[in-house]
């Protein structure tokens, strides 16, 4: 496999063994690498940007500047990563954050290593993985948080039903089958969706649709 075929990682965690503990999965996975491992934000963006990663492995409490506060700082510097939240707590507050911030998705630390990598891929591909804990307390707390009536106005049933699938982290190609249209539809009805939500990111919009209730 070329060098340019693989999936590159880059890791911000404090802790030096699971910092380490996640670098030897990365690299010991076929297909992926880990371009840098960091202690803290403050270390990513002090260090001259190099090769861009695919995805980022970002603790949410950091020294320094947290995680869930740094999201948009790392969507700065590498805009075409998907940045995945990696937490030791189920903290409501936190996942809005980060959420809000533009992070792609959010595992619990305790994930499974085979499970760690299958969101990771999923990322790259489009996805948004959750675990399972945080994603139910994702919908619940978005319900309760803003009205709906709006949007349910602003999108179609189809768009609406793209979002819900993005929301539980499929790929454009794998909701466009779903849907039963090719993945050019599907990258309109994301244009759309876009303007209508008045968002830049996928992470945004569903964000924004599940506070209004509508996932």
């Amino acid at each position: 496999m070329n060098a340019q075929d693989l999936l590159r990682v880059v890791i911000v965690e404090d802790d030096r063994g699971t910092r380490d503990g996640l670098r030897q999965l990365v690299d010991g996975t076929p297909g992926l690498r880990c371009l840098a491992v960091f202690g803290s934000l403050e270390q990513v963006l002090a260090t001259r940007a190099g090769e861009a990663p695919d995805v980022v492995l970002l603790d949410i409490k950091l020294p320094g500047v947290p995680g869930s506060r740094g999201v948009g700082s790392l969507r700065e510097r590498w805009p075409s990563a998907a940045i995945l939240m990696l937490t030791a707590f189920e903290d409501e507050d936190k996942v809005f954050e980060s959420l809000c911030n533009g992070a792609t998705g959010y595992l619990l630390k305790r994930t499974p290593p085979a499970r760690l990598i299958e969101a990771v891929r999923e990322a790259r591909a489009g996805g948004a993985p959750m675990s399972p804990e945080i994603a139910r307390k994702v919908v619940d707390l978005f319900r309760r948080t803003a009205p709906r009536a709006a949007l349910e106005q602003a999108l179609t049933r189809q768009e609406t039903h793209l979002l819900r699938l993005l929301a539980e982290g499929r790929s454009y190609q794998t909701a466009g089958g779903e849907l039963g249209v090719s993945i050019n539809t599907v990258r309109n009805y994301i244009r759309n969706v876009y303007e209508k939500l008045q968002v830049h990111t996928k992470s945004a919009a569903v964000s924004k649709a599940m506070r209004a209730g509508l996932l």
